[in-house]
């Protein structure tokens, strides 16, 4: 769990959230404490390089007016959220929490003089993305320029583009705070949570209604999705400056898989390939409670069945779903661990080969 310091200077945990749509509630998500990439002075000279490179070239209007083209607001229902144009066939990629339950959108910029009718392509939760495609006029988007991973450092300076509370067209500045978290969402009833994995962190002020758009740098190259913001559960407000994007190396993959196919059939994440729940025992958690493990998943070939609870994976306790989900995510697909399990209250323990996460 991170740990940072408040304005009172009392040591508070911060959690982040999930930027939900406009209209829709925030709720608290679990950050994990994963490897991230200290500033340093190459980094920060760097940044000052790209900021008066883009001075020179006329200030950020120049920067702003070629992305706005390439960022889109998504009305789903009663929600709004945004969307990042992906190609020149009119796919968008989005959030997953911003598509929701369906299946037709309506999608603006301030470039057009009314909505394009979209509908859904295909979405993968475990990552929280999905893709929508324009049904007509794709030609008046314009798709994004992505960034490669070496192009996000710490310190660089990064602009949010979205469409908070509705406001399309939305810009806030700052950095590149950190790279490499890795931070999850809630459990819902029966799935696993989704899980950010190499999630970006920035400084840059994201709000309800950023989901889906774009993190990108002065050079106008998307180098990821806004997803989460961080909230204080003490005060119950948004803790400034923390926020969080899925990055580029994810969003490429994973979209162009769904609009392929639809799913995602190679996601690069490790699974056993169970359905379970978070078990309680004597008043607290101790595991996840197995409720099906498929013939064929890599739970069901390591001897995992049903009623079992799954107690720790290589070692680290996975007493929640979302703890063993965090877990998976630091492995491999194909990767070989020991799974300590109970059974009838016994402990065992077994050998399994992870599979590959896929929808």
């Amino acid at each position: 769990m991170s740990v940072v310091r408040g304005r009172d200077s009392a040591r508070r945990r911060v959690r982040p959230s999930l930027i939900v749509p406009a209209l829709l509630a925030t709720f608290a998500l679990t950050l994990a404490a994963c490897s991230a990439v200290a500033g340093n002075s190459t980094s920060a000279a760097a940044g000052r390089q790209q900021l008066q490179a883009v001075r020179a070239a006329g200030g950020y209007q120049q920067v702003i007016g070629g992305l706005l083209p390439s960022v889109v607001e998504i009305s789903a229902g009663n929600s709004t959220g945004s969307g990042v144009v992906f190609d020149a066939r009119g796919d968008i990629v989005t959030n997953e929490h911003v598509v929701g339950n369906a299946k037709s959108f309506e999608v603006r910029t301030s470039t057009l003089s009314a909505p394009l009718p979209a509908r859904l392509v295909g979405r993968f939760a475990p990552d929280d993305l999905a893709v929508i495609r324009v049904t007509r006029d794709a030609r008046m988007l314009r798709p994004a320029r992505w960034a490669s991973p070496a192009q996000i450092q710490v310190g660089a300076i990064v602009l949010a583009m979205g469409s908070p509370y509705g406001l399309i067209d939305s810009v806030t500045e700052g950095i590149v705070s950190a790279t490499g978290r890795t931070v999850s969402g809630p459990e819902p009833k029966g799935q696993p949570p989704a899980v950010i994995v190499g999630a970006i962190q920035t400084s840059a002020a994201i709000n309800p209604g950023n989901s889906g758009g774009a993190l990108a740098l002065l050079s106008g190259q998307v180098i990821g999705i806004p997803t989460l913001s961080a909230t204080d559960p003490e005060l119950g407000s948004a803790a400034p400056g923390i926020g969080f994007a899925i990055p580029a190396s994810t969003v490429i993959p994973i979209a162009t898989q769904l609009i392929r196919s639809g799913k995602v059939t190679r996601s690069g994440r490790a699974t056993l390939g169970i359905t379970g729940r978070t078990y309680t025992a004597s008043g607290s958690t101790a595991g996840v409670a197995v409720d099906q493990a498929p013939a064929g998943s890599p739970a069901a070939k390591a001897g995992i069945r049903a009623g079992d609870v799954i107690a720790g994976v290589d070692g680290q306790l996975t007493p929640t779903v979302s703890e063993l989900e965090l877990v998976l995510a630091g492995l491999r697909p194909g990767q070989g661990v020991s799974v300590e399990i109970l059974r009838a209250g016994n402990p065992r323990q077994v050998t399994a080969t992870l599979g590959s996460l896929r929808n």
